[in-house]
């Protein structure tokens, strides 16, 4: 059968088969495992994955994808996995996968995920500098080794992208010091296992204005939207958006929302994406107390297009864990009675049905993928089978 199918052919029709498929393929010969380890075939695969998660995201069977981490009730007290769930039209949940986390990701936190890799950070001062790309799917990870911090005052930020002109994931991480120094920012690039550090240019973003002061800090999340990063920056004098095209790889600026909020002073509390459009939260005091006030911008990068769109109660964002808002643009929150969706329109809420969540994020797609199949280990037979997790040369 080998013989009389062309190899174009067999590509094609390997390339619409799932992950788990394909890496069960991979024993059948040496020929299939060449194939679907090659970097090409990796990138077709990607593409024709996002193309099928576009095309489902248009035809509004479901609201979205919630993911999010838990303890793993049957296994050690210190097993967590990774759980994936469908929130369908009537609000019910329906799961699509379940992976344990590595041990060795303990001491780390989820700081970003895209197109199914998720990236690790450590959260230890003096570890601070070891992140992990991860691809649950394959169960590979790579290890990657940033800049070590030198001033126990440093924190830093991170967010993770992927340029589709050529294939290619990368990480940024800015750097900022608590004692006036300016951030700085490094890229590091998968297609070429290298880190670069990068010149946040005060100039391209402001010219030569003398008020504008220099980037001391950058506060998470770090959001991935119309091929950019975007962080909120604060200066000496301003408070602004922070937006990295990971195509060229240039900074600019996106002004937020005025602070004047009806003649009510405000001050900035969550940046997040509403409905597919970046928003910000400003907290605001007047003589009903602290409001919370929803701002949205309906044309991306034009500052003229933020609007205030709702008022919501500020206990929601207080008295639990907020992680952000839904494609439908509910917000989700974690509270005594577990993870909930907060509609701000109608105030309604609805207790989601999930185990103990302690990270939580939503997607509006979610794919797996081979990315680090072509250069981080191999899978063998005997791997595939294995019940129990063995870690060697990067694959567990």
């Amino acid at each position: 059968m080998r013989e009389r199918v062309p190899d174009g052919i067999v590509e094609d029709i390997l390339g619409r088969l799932p992950v788990k498929s394909l890496t069960r393929f991979r024993c059948v010969s040496n020929s299939c495992n060449s194939i679907i380890t090659d970097t090409t075939f990796i990138n077709k695969h990607l593409k024709l994955n996002l193309n099928q998660s576009e095309s489902l995201i248009s035809t509004n069977t479901h609201s979205g994808y919630l993911l999010y981490t838990t303890k793993d009730k049957n296994s050690s007290p210190s097993s967590k996995q990774l759980c994936t769930v469908v929130c369908n039209n009537d609000r019910t949940l329906t799961q699509v996968s379940r992976f344990e986390i590595p041990t060795f990701f303990d001491e780390c936190d989820i700081v970003d995920f895209c197109n199914g890799l998720f990236c690790l950070a450590s959260y230890e001062k003096e570890l601070c500098h070891i992140i992990y790309l991860w691809n649950p799917s394959i169960r590979m990870f790579k290890k990657l080794l940033a800049t070590p911090f030198t001033d126990k005052d440093t924190t830093s930020v991170m967010g993770l992208a992927y340029n589709s002109q050529n294939n290619d994931f990368k990480i940024l991480r800015i750097v900022s010091v608590l004692d006036g120094q300016e951030a700085e920012a490094e890229i590091y690039s998968l297609s070429t296992d290298s880190w670069r550090k990068v010149v946040i240019s005060i100039e391209s973003l402001r010219g030569y204005e003398p008020n504008f002061g220099t980037i001391g800090e950058i506060y998470p999340p770090c959001i991935f939207l119309n091929g950019a990063l975007h962080a909120v920056a604060v200066t000496d004098h301003y408070c602004f958006i922070l937006s990295f095209n990971v195509k060229d790889e240039s900074f600019r600026e996106i002004m937020l929302p005025p602070n004047s909020l009806d003649g009510v002073r405000g001050y900035f509390g969550d940046f997040l994406l509403f409905k597919g459009s970046l928003a910000v939260f400003v907290l605001s005091n007047d003589h009903q107390g602290i409001l919370c006030h929803v701002w949205f911008m309906k044309e991306y990068g034009v500052a003229e297009s933020w609007t205030k769109k709702y008022r919501v109660q500020t206990d929601w964002l207080c008295n639990g864990d907020f992680f952000g808002c839904t494609n439908d643009g509910e917000l989700l929150i974690k509270n005594v009675t577990g993870l909930v969706s907060i509609d701000p329109e109608s105030q309604n809420q609805n207790i989601l049905a999930i185990e103990d969540a302690n990270w939580v994020a939503f997607s509006a797609n979610s794919m797996e993928s081979l990315v680090l199949l072509d250069g981080g280990g191999l899978f063998s037979c005997l791997c595939l089978c294995l019940v129990k997790v063995i870690v060697v040369d990067n694959v567990y």
